[in-house]
Parts: structure tokens; C-alpha cells; sequence
């Protein structure tokens, strides 16, 4: 039998207990990006302020021209690019990170302040998808209807988008088939998969979206275009048809000539 070490006070030496690995904070959050310096820091810095949380930032960028590419670098995120349009930069960002959950948010947009611990009572919940409410930068009884609008689509038709984030499982997301590298339309493609599977359910805070398109082409001209770039996915036109359309639009909201959308 070995004789035990004794320490300098005459009492055994014992060997210490190795200490108990730290947990992996369990979430990857992807951010697909083009030319959004503007919003891109706080965004960021949001999410550097949970490390608990938050184990893996990528920011997949599309060719930025106004330096999007350096402000996430030096905010420590990770950076690649991918210039085949925001489905194939999110499917891109999914399989590069390793974390059990995937939190998708475009780079426009700013987390509610209580948006990590609305996160973190979703991971401990029953098997779910789950979204934010929609805020739009800027005021106005138009924007509110509209917000309200939203919030009964997403909950009774199960039908968020991409502006309201989507937190998901890595298993669910990869057993729903995951983002396929469409130019338009990549959230409701995915999110019509998600919710034949599991049930789609709001977070509960605003996540809030630069107003910039609904200033740009007007709360009526937003919704017409949205409304017929979804009519025209659900009769088939196909995503490349409808990225030209909703890309070409003059700021009035006018077509420029050559849309065949209708």
C-alpha cells in the first residue's frame, strides 16, 4: 500500500480533485451581412456582453464596401463570405459553427434588452422554433398595425421571418433540411419546413429593425411588394425571378423596366 505524501505541518498531502470542465455556452449566432456598419457594432457588442451565452459569432458577409468586414473582426467575431445572397450565407454560417443551438439575426437589426434571458428560458423549454416580435425603427400608428399584423401571422399561421431572427436547434434545423441558398425568400422556405415539425413560438421582446425599406418605399408600398413577391412564391415564380424583382425597385416603388412580376 502507498504511504501517503505528507505535507510540511505533518498532516497527508492528498491529491487534488481535478476541476469539472466548464460548460460551453450553448448558443452559435449567425449574421448574414451586406455593407451594415451602421448597425453592425451594437449588434455585436449585445452579443460579446453574454459569453455565457453566446459561444460562437459568425458574420458571413456578401461584399460589403463600407468596412463591414473590419468592425467584425475587431469585435472578435468570426468572419467569412459568401456573395450567393442571404440563403446561401446563412447555410453557410450553420455549417461552420458547432453549438447545439443557432440563432439567426440579419445584421440591421438591435436585441431588446431582455433578450437573453427571454433566450435562455427557451433553450430550458419543450422542443420549440422560436422568433422575436417585430419592431420597426420609427413611430406611427401605421407601424403598430403592422407590427400587430405580424404578430397574429406569426403565431396563428406559424409564419415568421427572417427580420423577426429564428432560434432553433441544431438537430431541428438539420432535420428540417436548413437553409437552402436561395437569393429571396430563404426565411419563408425554411420556416414552412420548420413548422410541419415543430411549433413556432414568440420570444416575447421586440427585436428591432432599421426602418430604412419602409421609410425608402412607404408602409403601402412595402406591404404591395411584399404581398406580391409572396403570391408570386407560392405560384411558383421562382427565387432568382422574384430577387430581381424586389432588388431592381426604384425608390418609389415603381418596377424598373424588365420585372415580369405580377
Amino acid at each position: 500500500m502507498p504511504t501517503p505524501a505528507w505535507g510540511g505541518a505533518g498532516t497527508p498531502s492528498l491529491p487534488l480533485p481535478l476541476p469539472l470542465p466548464l460548460p460551453l455556452p450553448p448558443l452559435a449566432v449567425v449574421i448574414p451581412t451586406l455593407n451594415e456598419a451602421a448597425h453592425l457594432p451594437l449588434l455585436l457588442a449585445q452579443l460579446a456582453a453574454m459569453p455565457a451565452l453566446v459561444g460562437e459569432v459568425l458574420v458571413v458577409d456578401g461584399g460589403s464596401s463600407d468596412g463591414t468586414g473590419a468592425i467584425a473582426r475587431l469585435a472578435g467575431a468570426r468572419l467569412m463570405a459568401n456573395s450567393g445572397g442571404r440563403g446561401a450565407q446563412l447555410a453557410l454560417g450553420a455549417c461552420q459553427t458547432t453549438a447545439p443551438w443557432l440563432l439567426f439575426l440579419h445584421g440591421d437589426t438591435r436585441l431588446p434588452p431582455a433578450w437573453a434571458a427571454a433566450v435562455t428560458l427557451a433553450l430550458a423549454a419543450p422542443p420549440a422554433g422560436w422568433y422575436f416580435q417585430l419592431q420597426i425603427e420609427g413611430a406611427g400608428l401605421g407601424l403598430g398595425l403592422l407590427q400587430a399584423g405580424v404578430a397574429l401571422r406569426s403565431r396563428w399561421r406559424q409564419r415568421p421571418y427572417g427580420d423577426q431572427g429564428l432560434l432553433v436547434r441544431r438537430d431541428d434545423y438539420l432535420a428540417a433540411g436548413g437553409f437552402r441558398p436561395l437569393p429571396l425568400m430563404e426565411d419563408l422556405d425554411l420556416v414552412e419546413r420548420l413548422a410541419g415539425r415543430l411549433r413556432l413560438r414568440c420570444l416575447g421582446p421586440g427585436l428591432l429593425v432599421a426602418g430604412r425599406r419602409w421609410r425608402r418605399l412607404g408602409l403601402w408600398g412595402c406591404l404591395w411588394q411584399n404581398w406580391r413577391l409572396r403570391r408570386a412564391w407560392r405560384r411558383g415564380v421562382g427565387a432568382e425571378a422574384l430577387a430581381q424583382c424586389y432588388y431592381s425597385l426604384e425608390p418609389t416603388g415603381l418596377k424598373k423596366a424588365g420585372s415580369s412580376i405580377s
